[in-house]
């Protein structure tokens, strides 16, 4: 619209003179289109208009290190958990955040704010705020500075990282919060044993499969796709997810109208049956159903080009599970 052209030309022509006002300004460049309703990431445009904007901002500052503590005074202004803030303060904190996560895609960088005291601040502050806009975007930035840091990872766990995003994942309000707070706690616990192990100890299987049971899609989507990953590469912890009940809980997941995470589900009830007899026993129980499901399931699959990965792990399960237990040709058991 014109309204919409005059507004954007208004931005390009006059820069804000200082970090605060670029960083609220960073988040009112996305609100008119998006709406209020939908917090999302930004979007590329977004970002490059940011930076552009940051780069002007900064030319007086000499490094990465003073726009992050800048960042940092920006979160400690904002007055934490104590009350939710309207209006700039609010824009300023939710922009920090989000360029705080752009600079920390640089390893140096997420260590550096580490090293600031960037995290714990995020923790104490951001996590438990009353806005869900700063909540998400604050396990952003630590799901930003966890990945592919072992050094981070092992100071965010010491801290006590895990449980917090773990019930952010479980039972925060807002459904963004949660899908960020899973992508964190995916970062703290894949190829990290000490991640997994404060995993294990805070039930992080349930709620992996709560999520899975939730109404919000990309929480189903995620939490199914971690279930899968930690049991392909850590198959010692069948048992334990076995002796929740989780074959059953899967099925009934599957029973649900077909999703496109219907795959990771099927991937994941394979690693518990191959080479568990437990997991065996539990998919084969005729109370299940779980054979004429597969049936069904291949059958309606079928010539669906989208869903080959979903078809094959249906006749990898259908096979490990009921195969062996036909006759063969001359009728006597295999």
């Amino acid at each position: 619209s014109a309204q919409s052209i005059m507004a954007e030309d208004q931005r390009n022509r006059r820069h804000p003179q200082n970090l605060q006002g670029v960083l609220r300004l960073a988040v009112e460049a996305g609100s008119a289109a998006d709406g209020p309703a939908l917090p999302e990431p930004m979007s590329e445009e977004r970002k490059e208009w940011l930076k552009g904007a940051l780069a002007e901002v900064a030319k007086g500052q000499n490094s990465e290190v003073e726009q992050m503590k800048e960042c940092m005074r920006v979160l400690l202004r904002d007055g934490g958990c104590e009350r939710g803030r309207e209006g700039e303060e609010e824009g300023e904190t939710e922009g920090a955040l989000e360029f705080l996560s752009e600079l920390c895609e640089n390893l140096d960088n997420a260590r550096d704010l580490m090293t600031l005291g960037g995290l714990d601040l995020c923790m104490s502050q951001c996590l438990n705020h009353p806005q869900g806009s700063v909540r998400w975007r604050g396990a952003q930035l630590i799901a930003s500075c966890a990945q592919n840091m072992p050094q981070v990872q092992c100071h965010l766990l010491s801290k006590g990282a895990l449980p917090k995003l773990l019930q952010l994942t479980d039972s925060d309000p807002h459904p963004t919060v949660r899908v960020k707070a899973l992508y964190a706690v995916s970062c703290l616990v894949r190829e990290q044993e000490v991640g997994l192990r404060a995993f294990l100890s805070h039930d992080g299987f349930s709620v992996l499969m709560r999520g899975m049971q939730s109404d919000n899609e990309k929480l189903r989507t995620k939490s199914s796709f971690l279930l899968l990953n930690l049991l392909t590469v850590h198959p010692e912890h069948k048992d334990t997810v076995l002796s929740m009940g989780m074959v059953q809980q899967l099925v009934s997941v599957l029973r649900t109208p077909h999703s496109s995470f219907h795959e990771h589900v099927l991937g994941a009830l394979c690693c518990l049956v191959e080479e568990s007899p437990l997991g065996l026993r539990d998919c084969q129980s005729p109370t299940l159903g779980l054979e004429e499901m597969l049936n069904q399931r291949a059958e309606d699959l079928q010539g669906r080009e989208e869903c080959q990965e979903e078809l094959e792990f249906c006749k990898r399960l259908r096979s490990a599970c009921f195969c062996r237990r036909q006759p063969d040709d001359s009728g006597m058991d295999r």
